[in-house]
């Protein structure tokens, strides 16, 4: 297998895993609807033995707080909408289509400047890897599409 094609099917798989994570985000509202999302917000802060008064635990309970059926709804479809089109890429980076390609490199350098923003604003050794992941992806992905366009007659 070729290095591009290795790279590519690696990109690929990093985005199906996106998606599929995403995916099971929404799976997780839509299972929520109908029932009380504080309730659940407590108990996952209690099962994990987080301190209630914390920034993270006091935000998670705080935004429980205001989810009702519709939102819950809301979350669910744009978590759905968000997986579909990472596995969608994923996929056709697997199947080498350049849609894709032009799919996954727009679609990551649209999050650099908040990578950016949120590393200059509070540095941290994820946020620094996060962004260098994400600089990589676009960067890949963008030499492909080069490579495409000099190939071209």
């Amino acid at each position: 297998m070729s290095p591009g094609r290795r790279g590519r099917r690696a990109v690929a798989t990093l985005e199906g895993l996106k998606g599929a994570l995403v995916l099971l985000a929404g799976l997780g509202a839509f299972a929520l609807v109908h029932r009380d999302a504080q309730a659940f917000a407590e108990h996952v802060v209690r099962h994990f033995h987080l301190n209630p008064a914390g920034h993270a635990p006091r935000s998670f309970l705080e935004a429980a707080d205001h989810l009702d059926d519709a939102r819950l709804r809301w979350l669910a479809a744009g978590a759905f909408s968000y997986a579909l089109l990472r596995l969608l890429e994923g996929w056709g980076l697997f199947r080498e289509r350049e849609w894709a390609e032009w799919l996954g490199a727009l679609s990551a350098a649209l999050y650099v400047p908040f990578e950016v923003a949120a590393f200059v604003s509070r540095p941290s050794p994820l946020r620094g890897a996060l962004l260098l992941l994400n600089l990589a992806v676009v960067t890949y992905l963008a030499g492909l599409l080069l490579e495409r366009r000099r190939r071209r007659p």
